[in-house]
């Protein structure tokens, strides 16, 4: 797949799903920007990547905040004149059921999930159609598809939301060469939702749910995001792609 060469941005890059984007995205030749609150893990993803020849460049981002991420932007243009693709997966997951979530809890889930992405969109944009193009990656879930017994509504809601949001963009920013998509994954196989498996009820009722028998892997979302972003999908737009072992199938 073709991204060897190409501007990309991660929010969301230190954690379990972003790092092995950047893994990813860095074998396969990209330029790779690493957007994250998380200093440390930032600077030393940063590190590893660098050190097996990768080309990768943290920029400690609020992702909540317009001046944070025009700053992003404008370190990426400054040294690559381009932003070829922008990977939205900062996210946040506060577990509680709609009657015990609070307000502020709710707002604060909308603020992540929602606003990052929102924010995200809006000043690349611009920079994409100046340049004639480019490729923005939405994460979305598999709960951006349909109600879920076990998960928070808030979820539900702000991953239906960037769901719809995504196909929103798709439609207008086409003929701009732009190019909108989502993923929508089932739970992954990260040390998050390892910690959530030790309970063994709650790991079998998830995964029983699965046709294929199996959590997604970190590599299988990111070979996705991978994807999305490469000359091979110039033709994809609007699409939210299941990336969940056939959850979505009923």
């Amino acid at each position: 797949m073709t991204v060897r060469g190409k501007t990309i941005m991660i929010t969301g890059a230190a954690g379990g799903l972003g790092s092995q984007m950047a893994r990813t995205m860095c074998r396969a030749g990209a330029i790779v920007y690493l957007l994250d609150l998380d200093e440390a893990g930032g600077t030393a993803l940063e590190k590893e990547l660098r050190g097996v020849g990768g080309q990768a460049f943290f920029v400690r981002t609020d992702v909540t905040s317009e001046a944070d991420w025009q700053a992003a932007v404008d370190a990426a243009l400054e040294q690559t004149g381009r932003l070829d693709a922008l990977v939205n997966n900062a996210g946040i997951n506060i577990r509680k059921p709609i009657e015990q979530m609070s307000m502020e809890e709710w707002m604060k889930m909308m603020q992540v999930n929602t606003g990052s992405v929102f924010l995200g969109c809006k000043l690349a944009i611009p920079v994409m159609r100046a340049q004639g193009g480019g490729s923005i990656i939405n994460m979305s879930s598999v709960c951006g598809l349909l109600g879920h017994l076990y998960t928070p509504e808030a979820y539900t809601a702000t991953k239906g939301a960037v769901s719809l949001l995504t196909k929103s963009v798709a439609s207008r920013y086409g003929k701009d060469g732009i190019r909108c998509n989502a993923v929508n994954p089932s739970p992954v196989d990260t040390p998050l939702v390892q910690e959530l498996f030790k309970d063994p009820q709650r790991k079998a009722e998830r995964i029983g749910e699965v046709p294929l028998g199996r959590l997604a892997t970190a590599q299988d979302v990111a070979n996705a995001v991978m994807f999305l972003a490469s000359e091979e999908a110039s033709f994809i737009n609007g699409v939210l792609l299941p990336v969940d072992g056939g959850v979505s199938c009923d």
